[in-house]
């Protein structure tokens, strides 16, 4: 089995009443204006979010992958998206946590997970087996990072106006 995972979790503190920061983190749309590599977001009449995410890898090149969640939390104070149940090959999940630190201060504890199975590195990419699981994990956990900081300081200037 080849797999490939790669992971973010951060904290951010941002000046805005935790309603509006809730709403912009629970708006799918918003992933794919403001983060790097989200091709689009769409959710179907099922309530199945479809990311459809395009990164670049060293050596291998460049990789579009579709990955399908399902709503797992949706209260207050925590959004969370999870893999849908029938997913063997694309996992995406993604949590965000509001806590208010006052009437118009909110921080937001964010995680992003990312896993990819195939049953050969060739199933994933071409010149995946080439690179390696290790090399592949490591640029994936960095573009991840990269991708969000991007969509955080984006969030940011859009939630502090």
């Amino acid at each position: 089995m080849f797999t490939v995972k790669a992971g973010y979790t951060d904290q951010v503190e941002l000046d805005a009443p935790l309603e509006r920061v809730r709403e912009f983190f629970a708006d799918l749309a918003n992933f794919a204006a403001l983060m790097p590599g989200v091709a689009q977001v769409v959710i179907d009449r099922k309530g199945i979010a479809h990311w459809d995410i395009e990164t670049i890898i060293p050596v291998v090149g460049s990789m579009r992958q579709r990955f399908m969640l399902e709503l797992a939390e949706d209260t207050e104070d925590r959004i969370e998206w999870f893999p849908i149940r029938e997913e063997t090959r694309n996992f995406l999940r993604f949590s965000a946590d509001f806590l208010a630190r006052s009437s118009d201060r909110t921080m937001v504890q964010f995680t992003q997970m990312v896993e990819m199975r195939r049953q050969n590195a060739r199933d994933l990419h071409t010149l995946a087996g080439l690179a390696g699981e290790t090399i592949i994990n490591n640029e994936m956990t960095r573009r991840v990072t990269e991708m969000i900081q991007v969509f955080i300081t984006r969030a940011k200037e859009k939630l502090e106006k």
